[in-house]
């Protein structure tokens, strides 16, 4: 049997509401992990799907007015639309199956496993299933009885609630078949401690063990069918139905072919003995203590892991929910951010099977710093060099021996393995960390590289290397390995973010398909020398997070102030005014009377903020002659975007780091698509005669946010 398939679950999810966060995190996960393992060789299966089956769904469809069917039709809809919308389907290169347990192949498949379970004797050699008398307190949204340290009575009332849900348990005494799950303690205890990649993390898989040496109690596996019709019949006795974890957990095995000749062929044998199931941690105990138990009764394999990750808290640590206001709605991501920028966001600020903290405004924040700044930039800037110093052709980055010193002065070292070598060890830890589902520790590895090389770029100045003919080689070296390190970049996060990827990695002008390319393959300098880029397009604007939470807070504010977002003419403004380059918001299409002595007064002055900025990020706007796009530290929060017409006059290049004197309170206003949130002050003739424009600066070191008065 071979072992290099790979086969990744989703838990399915109740069809009883709507999709939200947490189902939308899990399936990113699962989808990125899938991705990376088919990268590395694997031949995979990714299941997700919903579980609609139960009390809990019998009770939504009443109170909307639906059929169980109608209800359960309607939520996999739902959630296969929010699939759809973030590109986690199987059109879009996702899941392989859209697993629900209301298929004729699963009910013929679960009532195999029943009976298969039902013929074995346990551990201790007693019948696995039998049938008693149930009379206890049971949670629909858990779809479990509750023992008394599960729930609690509120203060004048005899009621009691469950802790988790904190809602009313019903009082249920019925007749029930049960799953003598009290003799497993012994095999679960043993099976968990020999295993430590059973059951992740080892906080959780402690959790795990500590229930079990609490003592189990025999597991009620079916409700009588006049209390709950909605199920899968029980084999020989139509008046019960399955009780929900026996029928659910099955779905991971039917999906795949068991017990149903017709969908054997997918692969039961093939992908059961590599699979990983990822669940939320409040149902990590049905997918360990039961599931366990359940396939060690049937005489089948276990699972290879079962992960179980961390919940999304609000921006303040607090738990979510829609009384508390802090839900994070999936149709405003949809809406307001882009799908790769989601994607990288969850795994990176996520440590993977801890709890994490999820904010529009972290969102916004991370993709910003991360991917506009970082990623985004780099791709930018070095796209832009070698378009205007090698004419869209990638150079060769070898340096002769005679030019060594020349590269040296130029703070570049002559020989390329230096950065090769920390661009290996970088894919190796990424590689390391992946495989362990530490994501956020591996792409926090990418982005060192990143780091080094944006400084790679700084210190060596090509924009000054461009003007000297003895640098010619040193120019070429630096535009090499800024494109040979974004090739090894785009298939590393590939998995992660593979629309961006795809799209850097036709932008440096190469056509394989990234996601059947290995990282663990890739030796540096395999770029080949004069190659043409391809057409480069920016792949992370920068996001205006005020104007975006505006929006998000308040969705009802329509059109209004469309007028203040027409663009202008010919790509960008020009010098009007002496002493500045127009940035941001314009003169309105009605000029004001012009006043007979040209003068302004002291409180009119007084409008005006000056402030010291430092550009951080400068580059060009595709298609636009006269813009140049930058970002710039006023010692605020967040970064200003600025829109400024020097892209004539400038190399963006040069300008970042500088010091730059701005207005910072002009209202903003839209260019290109682009929201400028300034203006950029510099100093021409009005007549646009002399030299260029040259940019307000300073002789003594001001800091940055200083007020010019």
């Amino acid at each position: 049997m071979s072992n290099n398939t790979f086969y990744i679950t989703t838990p399915i999810y109740y069809a009883n509401s709507l999709p939200h966060l947490g189902h939308l995190y899990t399936t990113i996960v699962a989808d990125a992990v899938r991705r990376y393992k088919k990268q590395r060789g694997f031949d995979t299966y990714f299941l997700t799907g919903t579980d609609e089956h139960g009390i809990n769904i019998q009770r939504a469809a009443e109170k909307n007015g639906r059929t169980p069917q109608e209800q359960v039709d309607h939520i996999s809809g739902e959630l296969k639309r929010m699939f759809h919308d973030f590109r986690l389907d199987t059109e879009n290169g996702g899941y392989d199956i859209f697993m629900r347990t209301t298929e004729p192949f699963h009910y013929e498949g679960v009532q195999h496993l029943w009976q298969e379970i039902a013929k074995n004797k346990t551990p201790n050699g007693n019948d696995t299933i039998y049938k008693g008398f149930y009379e206890g307190l049971f949670c629909a949204p858990c779809a479990e009885f509750k023992t008394e340290d599960q729930y609690y009575t509120p203060e004048g009332s005899d009621i009691p609630y469950c802790l988790i849900h904190e809602r009313p348990l019903d009082k249920v005494s019925e007749e029930s078949y049960f799953f003598r799950l009290s003799d497993y303690d012994e095999f679960l205890i043993d099976l968990i401690e020999k295993d430590p990649n059973l059951v992740r993390p080892e906080g959780r898989r402690n959790e795990v063990l500590s229930f079990v040496r609490g003592g189990l109690q025999d597991l009620s596996i079916s409700r009588q069918k006049s209390s709950v019709s909605w199920g899968i019949p029980v084999p020989g006795d139509e008046n019960h139905v399955m009780y929900v974890w026996m029928d659910a957990l099955t779905n991971y095995i039917t999906a795949i072919g068991y017990g149903n000749a017709e969908k054997a062929p997918v692969g039961f044998e093939k992908y059961w003995q590599n699979v990983v199931h990822l669940v939320g941690k409040d149902i990590l105990r049905f997918h360990t203590v039961y599931w366990f138990s359940f396939l060690n009764a049937a005489g089948l394999p276990l699972p290879k892991t079962v992960f179980a990750h961390g919940m999304w808290l609000d921006a303040d640590g607090r738990k979510m929910g829609k009384t508390m206001g802090n839900v994070i709605e999936v149709d405003v991501l949809h809406e307001h951010f882009q799908v790769d920028a989601l994607r990288y966001f969850v795994l990176r600020d996520m440590v993977f099977g801890q709890d994490g903290k999820f904010g529009y405004e972290n969102l916004i924040e991370r993709a910003n710093a991360d991917l506009a700044s970082g990623l985004g930039n780099l791709a930018s800037r070095t796209f832009s060099m070698v378009t205007k110093y090698r004419e869209g052709l990638i150079p060769s980055g070898k340096i002769a021996e005679e030019n060594y010193l020349n590269a040296k002065r130029a703070g570049v070292s002559p020989d390329d393995q230096e950065l090769a070598s920390v661009v290996e060890h970088a894919r190796d830890e990424f590689v390391r960390r992946f495989d362990n589902f530490e994501f956020s520790l591996a792409l926090e590895t990418v982005w060192t590289v990143i780091a080094r090389v944006d400084k790679l770029i700084s210190d060596s100045k090509p924009w000054e290397l461009s003007k000297d003919d003895k640098q010619v080689e040193t120019l070429n070296a630096v535009l090499y390995r800024a494109y040979e390190t974004l090739r090894w970049l785009c298939i590393q996060l590939y998995p992660v973010m593979p629309e961006a990827s795809k799209n850097i990695y036709s932008q440096i002008g190469l056509s394989e398909d990234i996601a059947m390319l290995d990282p663990t393959n890739l030796n540096w300098g395999e770029l080949v020398a004069e190659t043409e880029i391809g057409e480069t397009v920016g792949v992370f604007p920068r996001i205006a997070k005020n104007k975006v939470m505006n929006e998000i807070n308040a969705p009802v504010v329509s059109s209004q102030l469309s007028v203040a977002s027409e663009e202008p003419a010919a790509g960008g403004q020009s010098v009007s005014e002496p002493g500045a380059i127009a940035t941001g918001s314009s003169v309105g299409a009605e000029q004001a009377e012009v006043e007979v002595d040209n003068f302004i007064t002291i409180d009119d002055f007084l409008k005006v903020e000056l402030r010291v900025g430092q550009i951080k990020v400068a580059e060009r706007i595709p298609n636009a002659d006269k813009l140049l796009r930058f970002e710039i530290d006023l010692g605020e929060p967040e970064h200003r975007q600025i829109l400024a017409g020097l892209a004539e006059y400038y190399e963006p290049e040069t300008l970042i780091g500088r010091k730059v004197v701005v207005v910072a309170n002009l209202k903003p206003r839209k260019m290109r698509g682009l929201e400028s949130q300034g203006m950029i002050c510099a100093a021409s003739l009005e007549d646009n005669s002399g030299p260029k424009p040259a940019l307000a600066a300073f002789l003594e070191d001001v800091e940055v946010g200083a007020r010019l008065k």
